[in-house]
């Protein structure tokens, strides 16, 4: 059999077959030639009495019938459909058109090949879209009109419809395999999506419970326990958040994170209240950088005022611009100790926290005294 691969892709089309888009118009086409042979055949063996020549004639068929099953085992394998094949394919069609007149004589009302050339044509246009459905169609209208004393208006319409067709073939070859290919996109986002479902159940159901657990039971036997509990405590908000990371990335438009949704885990910190009123979707970058900015602000609130200091954080969401703001109980901060940490290297707030801000033209104000320490940030929205 010549055709296993192409029957066999022909046949499972309609039944989800793996194989390519190209692969698929190859299969049919390669019926088609077959159709178009027979039709040739038929057609001259009708007409045989228009052959000057008929032993050239036989030949010219014979020919023609021989390279049709060439060029449907070439045109099986994907690594032979290059400009070797094409190109070859494309003169072969145009050559049974040239000999025609020595074949039928001059005057002759129709070439060889007839349709035959149709086979060329369209597997130009599937490999190499619609320029190659338009080029190939050029040369087979000119080859055709040349061998042509007279052109009557059958003989336009043909020239017609080959140069109309090559191009319109090959658009809509272009646009299966981008369709093609947007469909299998979106089967693999599906079924990442569904995995990091699973995943994010399971370790919502084991790991993040278990590290819940020893942060509460740490912090109620004290000593050396409550350290791990801070410890666990900490690596449960780190977990939480790589599975929120991770969704945002199935579900969050490209580059772009909803800030209130990514605000939310820091919730999970001991003590930390999170409030957001709307919502607001800034560039990704940004989002990160004043998520790291809030984030430094209750490291801050950790460490200098304890490890179970409330800390309240609001976001508000306008039009124009993002507000955000920290705040916490604590006993303020004194009075010159941020420029005296300036001048010892220790750079965690004009660096971690202003910086990052102004970075992204945004703007920061401290506020701070008996009553607590208040971080108020403003952020442009783009």
């Amino acid at each position: 059999m010549l055709l296993p691969g192409s029957v066999r892709r022909a046949a499972t089309w309609w039944f989800g077959s793996r194989e390519t888009v190209e692969d698929r118009l190859f299969s049919w086409l390669a019926v088609l030639r077959i159709v178009l042979l027979v039709h040739a055949v038929a057609l001259n063996v009708y007409r045989r009495d228009n052959f000057v020549h008929p032993m050239a004639g036989a030949v010219c068929l014979l020919l023609m019938a021989g390279w049709t099953f060439v060029a449907i085992w070439a045109y099986d394998e994907p690594r032979r459909r290059g400009p070797l094949l094409l190109v070859t394919d494309l003169a072969v069609a145009v050559a049974a058109i040239v000999v025609s007149p020595y074949v039928k004589g001059e005057g002759l009302s129709a070439t060889v090949p007839a349709f035959w050339v149709m086979g060329a044509l369209l597997a130009w246009a599937i490999h190499w879209h619609w320029l190659g459905g338009l080029v190939a169609g050029v040369c087979i209208t000119a080859a055709d009109l040349s061998v042509r004393e007279h052109i009557s208006q059958a003989n336009y319409g043909n020239a017609f419809l080959l140069l109309l067709g090559g191009p319109i073939v090959g658009f809509m070859v272009e646009s299966l395999q981008r369709m093609a290919a947007e469909r299998d996109r979106a089967h693999r986002d599906a079924a990442a999506a569904a995995e990091r479902a699973r995943l994010a159940r399971a370790v919502h159901d084991g790991v993040l419970q278990v590290l819940g657990l020893v942060q509460r039971r740490g912090h109620e036997l004290g000593g050396e326990a409550a350290e791990l509990g801070r410890l666990a405590g900490e690596q449960e908000v780190a977990l939480r958040t790589l599975i929120r990371e991770q969704d945002q990335v199935v579900a969050g438009p490209a580059g772009r994170t909803e800030l209130a949704t990514a605000m939310v885990h820091l919730g999970s910190r001991p003590g930390v209240e999170v409030v957001t009123t709307g919502s607001v979707e800034l560039a990704s970058p940004v989002a990160a950088e004043a998520l790291a900015v809030v984030g430094a602000c209750l490291d801050n609130v950790r460490r200098h005022v304890g490890p179970d200091a409330r800390a309240w954080v609001l976001l508000e969401a306008w039009p124009d611009r993002v507000e955000i703001s920290v705040r916490d109980e604590g006993p303020g901060i004194p009075k010159g100790r941020l420029d005296a940490a300036v001048r010892e290297g220790r750079l965690g707030v004009s660096q971690s926290i202003r910086g990052r801000i102004e970075d992204l033209g945004g703007t920061a104000r401290l506020t701070t005294g008996p009553d607590g320490t208040e971080w108020e940030f403003v952020l442009p929205v783009s």
